[in-house]
Formats: structure tokens, C-alpha cells, sequence
């Protein structure tokens, strides 16, 4: 922006904030406005359109730190003076023109060192280069895209595993579709584009931060699946093929080792979380199921197994084990 629209614009009446204002006094003022002048709530209304412009260009300077310092710097040095078109030294009614107040930074009466285009050089004043940050008055700064927004959702595991896509109302009405890919873990944001506040160079984003319900039975560990699934004394003694469900909706037939500890866990290669980038396995926890009732025959089988394994002490080196 050029320096002579700073002067000449008062960002902070256009906001109606004073010039103390804090960072979240600007933000609020910016917001209640941008709501009201919206052109999508006025629409063929070229007033409110203007009104809109205005405040967006002014939030962009002041919510800006560097911005703002030099804004505030070219304002209170240009004493809110105007380019001068003659009219004596005093200009009309009296007041000197934007020359006139840097005449006597140069060293002498007139209107100073003249750049190009016969504008005022200001490389001295400066230390060379013309003007903050490279910019020089009378020359437009780059323009700004409109700061991001942020915003939360709660989406099911199932939405986590497979994608979904879900709604954001604005205040105003308008309802943001928000994709979230699949395989999005708990905690990470989606970035909309387009959909922040706007600036100069175009709206900034929208950053959607996702929290995920955690599931019943499915536990996900970074791209894994952990499950438990419970086995009978037999099936862990013996060995058995079991059918466990997988994140695909169907079962699968896993081989349970003869002999498996309660708490031995069985990978089932690529059948966890996918992603554009990877794709996890499941992880199957044996969990061996002790039977509270036993008929009569059950039991007297146990007490035989008992019988049959007289002798086998699984604590034997317990003690050892324990020693400090």
C-alpha cells in the first residue's frame, strides 16, 4: 500500500478501535464488522461493498505487527498531511504540505531531495534503500492473503477409518463442507482453502482440528489395530483356527499356536489403518477365557489334566527371578 493512503486512511476509526487497541480488540472489531458488511449478506449494495474493502484493508495492517509499527510511524510523521499541489509554503488554509514537513529533514528550505518521479528521497533518512522495508513511500507494500482460521470436530472411529465428510455452519448461514480423509488420526487438522478471513491477495484457510470417538473393541496405535480376542484353555493348549472381524466389516481365519500364553499377540499383516502414505497391520491379543461353571465331567477332565501334569511347575525360576 502507498504510503499516502496510510496518511491519508484512519484504520482505526474504520474499525472504531483507538490507536492502543490490542490484537484481540482489533480481531473482534474486524469480525463484528466483516459479519455486518459482508457481501454475501448485501449483496448489490456498493456502500456496504466499499465498507467491506475498507475493513479488511485496514484489519490486514493492524493485525499485522510490522505493519502496523510502520503505519503508525508514516502517521505520525505525516501529521495527517496531504500531497501538496502549490499554494505557497503554507499550502491552503494554511497548513504545509506532505513536502513542507520533510523540507527541514534535508537541510534547507523547498521541498528536499527529489527521487524519481519527483517524489521526496528519503535514502538519507533512512540509511539508503528508500523508505521501510525496501518499500518506500509512494510504492505499494505486497499484498497479504486474510489470516487463517481455526475451528474443531468431533468425527466416529469409523469416519477416522474410512473418510467422511462433514458440515460447519458459519454464523451467517453458510455451511462449509469439510472433507476428512481417510485414515485421519486423532488430533491432526484439515486445511479447507479459501475459507479464512479475507485480505488483499485473497482469503487465508480454514484449519479444522478432528477429535476422534474412540472405539468399543478396534484400538488404534499409530497405524495399527489392536484387538483381544478371548480363546478357550483348549484352543491355546491345542491350537485352533479362530475367525476374529477386521476394520473391513468382514472376519478373517487366523492359526492360533498350540501352546499360546494368555496375552501372546498374532500380526495379521496389512489389514489396519490405510493411508495415502502406509498401511498397518492388525495386532490380535490372545486372551485365554477361564470357565466359571464346569459340569461335572469338565471338571473331573481338568483334575485329570492336573494329574497327567504333576510335576510341571511354570514358577519354578520365580524366585530367582525376583532377586534383587
Amino acid at each position: 500500500m502507498a504510503s499516502q493512503d496510510w496518511i491519508e486512511k484512519d484504520f482505526y476509526a474504520i474499525l472504531g478501535v483507538s490507536k492502543d487497541a490490542s490484537e484481540a480488540d482489533i480481531k473482534k472489531a474486524y469480525r463484528k464488522l466483516a459479519r455486518k458488511y459482508h457481501p454475501d449478506t448485501n449483496q448489490g449494495d456498493a456502500a456496504a461493498e466499499k465498507k467491506f474493502k475498507d475493513i479488511s484493508e485496514a484489519n490486514s495492517v493492524l493485525s499485522d505487527k510490522e505493519e502496523r509499527e510502520q503505519y503508525d510511524a508514516i502517521r505520525a510523521m505525516g501529521g495527517g498531511a496531504r500531497f501538496s499541489a502549490g499554494g505557497g509554503p503554507g499550502g491552503p488554509g494554511g497548513q504545509a504540505g506532505f513536502e513542507d514537513i520533510f523540507s527541514n529533514l534535508f537541510g534547507g528550505g523547498g521541498a528536499g531531495p527529489r527521487g524519481r518521479g519527483g517524489q521526496p528521497d528519503f535514502s538519507d533518512l533512512f540509511g539508503g534503500g528508500g523508505g521501510f522495508g525496501g518499500g518506500g513511500f509512494g510504492q505499494s507494500a505486497p499484498p497479504r492473503k486474510g489470516a487463517d482460521r481455526t475451528a474443531s470436530t468431533t468425527i466416529s472411529f469409523s469416519g477416522s477409518i474410512k473418510g467422511t465428510t462433514i458440515g460447519l455452519r458459519e454464523q451467517n448461514g453458510e455451511v462449509i463442507d469439510v472433507r476428512i480423509p481417510a485414515g485421519i488420526k486423532d488430533g491432526q487438522s484439515v486445511r479447507v482453502r479459501g475459507k479464512g478471513q479475507p485480505g488483499a491477495a485473497g482469503n487465508g484457510d480454514l484449519l479444522v482440528k478432528v477429535k476422534v470417538s474412540e472405539h468399543p473393541f478396534f484400538k488404534r496405535e499409530e497405524n495399527n489395530i489392536r484387538i483381544h480376542v478371548p480363546v478357550t484353555f483348549a484352543e491355546a493348549v491345542l491350537g485352533a483356527k479362530i475367525h476374529v472381524p477386521t476394520l473391513d466389516g468382514d472376519s478373517v481365519a487366523v492359526k492360533v499356536p498350540a501352546g499360546s500364553n494368555s496375552g501372546r499377540t498374532l500380526r495379521l499383516k496389512g489389514r489396519g489403518v490405510k493411508t495415502s502414505k502406509a498401511t498397518g497391520d492388525l495386532l490380535i491379543v490372545l486372551d485365554v477365557a477361564i470357565p466359571q461353571n464346569l459340569s461335572d465331567a469338565a471338571k473331573k477332565a481338568v483334575e485329570d489334566f492336573a494329574s497327567a501334569t504333576e510335576g510341571e511347575d511354570p514358577r519354578v525360576d520365580l524366585a530367582a527371578k525376583a532377586k534383587l
